[in-house]
């Protein structure tokens, strides 16, 4: 929705401001006619695009888009849910003996919260990449690399978190290759590599993201030595990834038969 300025007037630019409507946001800008202030003209802008409320449609063809937000570290977050989602189905069909009910339980009640926070989490990442190529963007000098070193930790950190859900996540979807429906282990390997593509991107994301300190003029050494935790994480994603892979090799022969002829 547009509001026309009057005929003849003259905006002029003195600031706008956002007024939010659900996922929509309102844009007021002041305009003056002559010396007289003809209060504001708002115009409705474009849904804000998140992994929560936006369509796989609307989603994705904005992470198509050159803006950075969302990007890997968002998409990460996504194939999480994706396997979650599925560690959920297979076990929602999975008929267990009654001593093993209650573990099934439990996989399905967590993939169904991980679904959830794993999505929250894509786009809490998609926020902390906005900030990360801002810094960029500065002018050189102390206040760009000061900025780099917020944004570029800030970003780890989101990654690490997300890392860290899917590592939780391994072992539920391991129970299922051995003790689920049988019928479902396409899809188990389906989840697997969803999975993977998770712990990988999450892994990619904080070491890219803590090299990214480099540009302040700090050497690896000395960000090992700053930030600990997050260089260990790499450490645990990268073990993380040959669980995932060991695991998958358990069931490939049975999930793609065709293959062992």
């Amino acid at each position: 929705m547009h509001l026309a300025h009057p005929t003849g007037a003259d905006p002029e630019n003195t600031g706008t401001r956002r007024r939010t409507f659900g996922k929509s946001v309102l844009r007021v800008t002041p305009f003056r006619l002559g010396g007289a202030d003809y209060g504001h003209a708002p115009c409705m802008e474009e849904p804000e695009v998140t992994t929560q409320h936006s369509t796989v449609e609307d989603w994705t063809r904005a992470l198509a888009e050159s803006t950075g937000s969302p990007g890997g570290g968002a998409g990460t977050g996504v194939m999480l849910a994706v396997a979650a989602s599925l560690t959920s189905m297979v076990a929602g069909y999975t008929e267990p003996a009654a001593d093993q009910q209650q573990a099934v339980d439990g996989i399905r009640d967590r993939a169904r919260d991980l679904r959830g926070r794993a999505l929250q989490l894509a786009d809490e990442d998609a926020t902390a990449s906005q900030a990360f190529g801002a810094a960029f963007r500065l002018e050189k000098g102390t206040e760009r690399d000061e900025a780099i070193r917020h944004a570029s930790v800030d970003a780890a950190k989101a990654s690490a978190v997300l890392g860290a859900r899917a590592i939780d996540a391994i072992e539920d979807l391991a129970w299922l290759a051995h003790g689920g429906n049988k019928a479902l282990v396409a899809d188990v390997v389906v989840a697997f590599g969803a999975l993977r593509a998770a712990v990988a991107g999450a892994r990619t994301n904080v070491s890219f993201d803590l090299g990214s300190l480099r540009s302040t003029g700090a050497s690896l050494d000395q960000i090992r030595e700053q930030h600990p935790e997050l260089w260990a994480s790499v450490e645990r994603l990268s073990g993380a990834l040959e669980r995932i892979d060991a695991l998958m090799e358990e069931i490939d022969s049975r999930a793609a038969p065709t293959d062992s002829i």
